[in-house]
């Protein structure tokens, strides 16, 4: 080796000592900065911990004043506890600033107050010291505090957040000096390798190889880390967007999803779960436990503790669709719920915590239940128009001949008072078949439109004596007139019912109230209320202060022969009668209800179109005539007592027990003024039918029909169709003179 290369050679032996020492000076203060980045962090997680202990105390003293439970109690206790010596913990970690010192100085006694504030607010609402809460609550002081506090913790995050970055960027200016040094280090070995391998021509060609194959090495290094980076910011927008699509979904989801830890303690909820069941994150579902009854689907069987689904699923159960009914203590809405539960597992197998998710199914079930019991009533009704027709075509007969057995015992006191009785049975009878018909929607109506508040007025008159000094009647009417389409006698008797049901609630007498009201019922009542069409109503209500039933009576009100009177003192039909009638109008009826607060009746009725029409004047008693009456009536006894009637009445008779009879005899020529019918005859042609074949043989032929029950034949949607006269049985002589008379008179042409 020539002088030269020696000089060469210890001279980058020399800058090689120097570029050494520098490295290891600036990775000394690299490992400095990242010791104060590291401080920083650590300083940043007490203030983030501090911040928590107050919201978690806070929140424990909140969660006390709303629910008035041990458990926030305890919580608020232990957690108030640990926040001295998180503060301490905190200026302890900044004693290298004064400024920070003199800040946690000044922010350790705001924290202090406030929790003061907050054991006092609870030793008051312990002891219902309303005053006392009045008075601390009006100073406002615990608010201004925390915010002091929480002002100061974000000051000193701040400035905290502000070193961090100026002693990290630093930290990586320094990196970036100590890794120029290094390669210029390495760059000098290079040089002073290359002067050396120069002494030797024989490892010159060597070196140029291991040269040519390093530098194609580090291109594929950089080639793959280049890919490798690429590949890691793909996976990295993948990560960040299923996580955001994630959040999305388990924030808006409408099934309440809980997830808790093995102590039951609510790690994660989303907002459904903070409405359905006033649950959130840091809650314990051991101590919500105690704010509310749980029981099984049935409703009755209490769950026991044990049973409970997160009881269940922390055992390792897994589940679908259990049932429970949540009653809350605070008078909140009863819950049903369907639960599906599933354990979590850590990697070892072991249960870590579980999910829990909440459907709310209370809309559905209640609609469930009311549908399951309109369709009860429906098949009570169906079978109370089959029989009724019977019971009152016997009713006819006995009803009739009893009034003309009571009129011809003049002479015979005893006797007479003795037919009375039977009569008065009749009567008895004839209005219990009715209330059944109404029940069953099988009475004819007759409805127009009528002015509703005029009305309740009038039958507010009435009531008044009716009910007795003491009951106090009282309207509230909509102050706009306001028409419904019914029948308005058979609303008099539905009010009447109530009310009277009103006042056996209220035996001491209280309050009859009276409102209507203009009301529209949209889509989301309709959804909850089996059979409501959405749309405008009439509204009448009538309300009593009085016992009020318990739900298991409000499910059965309406079913006839039901009621919780003295026997004797009620026939359980009132309600069932109004259930028919408002159904039959096209209307709803609803009833609210609380034990010892009194009951509100609700009918919505349908609203009247154009002007109200004027009540159809009383027609006076008509006596007989000479005309020829033709009979069609399949019960001998009924077809012979009518037949008697009318021939008593003057007029002639003809009589068949069916359709095909009857036109038997008018093809032969048969004469008659007026075609009297049942509406439900045998022989396959209902009286609607018969009296439509014989107006093809006799044009303009007059019809008057009776029945013991109305059905589709001459009723549509609850009406009479236009131009039909009925006579409903039973019915007494002069109903039947009267009618006979109105028909030949003018009425009930068939067409």
């Amino acid at each position: 080796m020539i002088p030269t290369q020696r000089v060469i050679l210890g001279a980058g032996l020399a800058i090689l000592l120097i570029i050494t020492a520098a490295s290891i000076g600036l990775d000394v203060k690299s490992r400095s900065d990242a010791a104060s980045v590291n401080h920083t962090i650590e300083v940043l997680k007490k203030i983030s911990d501090v911040r928590v202990l107050l919201r978690r105390a806070e929140g424990a003293a909140r969660g006390y004043e709303i629910y008035r439970t041990l458990g926030f109690s305890d919580e608020f206790q232990a957690t108030r506890a640990r926040i001295a010596p998180a503060l301490a913990d905190l200026k302890q970690a900044v004693r290298d600033k004064p400024d920070h010192v003199a800040l946690m100085e000044g922010t350790e006694p705001l924290a202090q107050r406030r929790m003061e504030i907050a054991a006092e607010a609870m030793r008051l609402r312990a002891e219902n010291d309303h005053a006392g809460i009045a008075a601390l609550q009006a100073k406002a002081e615990g608010r201004g505090l925390m915010e002091a506090v929480m002002a100061n913790l974000d000051h000193l995050s701040a400035e905290e957040e502000r070193q961090l970055t100026v002693r990290t960027s630093d930290s990586r200016r320094t990196g970036i000096v100590l890794l120029g040094i290094d390669v210029a280090g390495a760059m000098l070995i290079l040089l002073l390798v290359a002067l050396l391998m120069r002494e030797s021509q024989r490892t010159k060609v060597a070196l140029q190889s291991t040269l040519t194959e390093t530098t194609a090495a580090k291109e594929m290094l950089e080639a793959a880390v280049a890919e490798r980076t690429e590949h890691l910011v793909t996976a990295h927008d993948e990560l960040r967007l299923s996580v955001n699509v994630l959040q999305s979904t388990f924030h808006s989801m409408a099934e309440a999803v809980l997830v808790i830890d093995t102590e039951g303690n609510v790690l994660l909820s989303n907002p459904a779960a903070e409405r359905m069941l006033l649950h959130r994150t840091g809650m314990n579902l051991r101590n919500l436990r105690a704010l509310s009854d749980v029981f099984h689907g049935d409703g009755t069987t209490p769950l026991k503790p044990e049973e409970l689904p997160s009881a269940r699923v922390l055992r390792g159960e897994q589940f679908e669709n259990l049932e429970m009914i949540v009653r809350p203590h605070s008078g909140n809405q009863t819950r049903h719920l369907m639960i599906s539960g599933r354990p979590m597992r850590d990697g070892q197998g072991a249960i870590s915590g579980a999910v829990l998710v909440y459907h709310d199914a209370t809309i559905s079930r209640e609609t469930e239940r009311q549908l399951q019991q309109s369709q009860k009533l429906d098949a009570i009704g169906k079978l109370t128009g089959g029989v009724a027709h019977d019971f009152n075509n016997m009713l006819t007969v006995i009803s009739g001949n009893t009034e003309t057995l009571v009129e011809s015992l003049n002479e015979q006191p005893e006797l007479q008072r003795t037919a009375r009785l039977i009569d008065d049975a009749a009567e008895r009878c004839a209005e219990l078949i009715q209330h059944l018909l109404a029940f069953a929607r099988r009475q004819p109506l007759e409805p127009r439109n009528v002015e509703i508040n005029a009305a309740i007025a009038d039958i507010a008159k009435l009531l008044r004596p009716t009910l007795g000094e003491q009951i106090q009647v009282e309207t509230v009417l909509e102050q706009e007139p306001m028409t419904s389409h019914i029948d308005p006698s058979r609303l008099t008797n539905a009010v009447l019912n109530m009310a009277i049901n009103a006042r056996d609630a209220m035996p001491n007498g209280g309050k009859l109230l009276l409102e209507t009201h203009r009301v529209v019922l949209d889509e989301a009542y309709a959804q909850a209320n089996a059979e409501v069409r959405p749309g405008p109503y009439v509204m009448l209500a009538v309300s009593d202060t009085g016992t009020g039933m318990p739900p298991d009576v409000q499910e059965k009100a309406f079913e006839p022969f039901f009621t919780t009177k003295e026997v004797g003192k009620g026939s359980g039909l009132g309600l069932s009668m109004v259930y028919g009638f408002v159904k039959q109008s096209g209307g709803h009826i609803k009833i609210y209800s609380e034990e010892g607060h009194g009951t509100t009746i609700k009918l919505y009725l349908p609203p009247g179109e154009g002007a109200p029409e004027a009540a159809i004047s009383a027609v006076l008693p008509a006596e007989g005539g000479a005309e020829t009456i033709f009979v069609v009536e399949d019960d001998n006894l009924v077809r012979n007592f009518v037949t008697a009637q009318l021939q008593s009445l003057g007029y002639k008779t003809v009589a068949a027990p069916d359709g095909r009879a009857a036109l038997q005899l008018i093809e032969a020529g048969q004469a008659f003024d007026l075609l009297f019918t049942d509406v439900v005859i045998p022989g396959g042609m209902s009286g609607r039918e018969l009296a439509e074949e014989v107006a093809k043989r006799r044009p303009g032929v007059r019809v008057l029909y009776t029945s013991g029950y109305t059905d589709n034949a001459i009723v549509h949607h609850g009406k009479l169709d236009d131009g039909v006269m009925l006579l409903t049985k039973p019915y007494r002589r002069n109903q039947l003179a009267e009618m006979i008379r109105k028909a030949l008179n003018g009425g009930g042409v068939a067409g």
